[in-house]
């Protein structure tokens, strides 16, 4: 049990951090503006660690792989202590695809988080500056589901499309993390 509740606050707080670090790499890479307040958070939250590492690793186009690069290393770190912890020395080889897999489902819940905000802020607080940084956030991945799926009745359902999918890619890259760490 007491494994459990570290494991909880460890995966929170690494989690936290390291979606934190997701979200300055895609706020970058649609540029979006850092000088409003979930922006100041981004930043407030990353910098410590993304900054020392783009003196190493500078962007690449619009990609800040500092940040990309940030996020691997602290799901890395992550996974090391947690097979530190339950005393596995073997199979250390494959924790950095394990580690990436765990990027990956990161990266697959915080879209979803954030197409779930878009979509309540759109009936709660349309307008806002916050519901339009999310709304830009969430666009490309809405806008390829509106190709294919059209309006219903004045009701735009790209967003819960979307959501299903990332379901199903989140459930993909459980079962192949799981069958990695068996």
């Amino acid at each position: 049990m007491l494994f459990q509740m570290f494991s909880l606050v460890l995966d929170a707080v690494v989690s936290l951090l390291a979606g934190t670090c997701l979200l300055r790499l895609w706020m970058q890479r649609q540029r979006i503006g850092f000088n409003q307040p979930m922006g100041r958070f981004v930043f407030a939250m990353t910098d410590w660690l993304v900054m020392p590492l783009r003196r190493v690793l500078p962007g690449w186009s619009r990609w800040d792989l500092s940040s990309l690069l940030a996020a691997w290393l602290l799901k890395l770190g992550q996974y090391l202590v947690l097979w530190l912890v339950l005393g596995r020395l073997g199979g250390l080889g494959l924790l950095p695809l394990v580690s990436l897999v765990g990027l990956a489902q990161l990266a697959v819940s915080s879209i979803s988080a954030l197409v779930l905000a878009y979509a309540l802020m759109s009936w709660v607080q349309p307008g806002s500056l916050t519901q339009a940084v999310v709304e830009r956030l969430c666009e490309p991945w809405l806008r390829s589901v509106r190709r294919v799926l059209p309006l219903v009745g004045g009701i735009d359902l790209s967003p819960l499309a979307v959501l299903l999918l990332l379901q199903l890619l989140g459930m993909l890259l459980a079962s192949l993390q799981g069958s990695w760490m068996a």
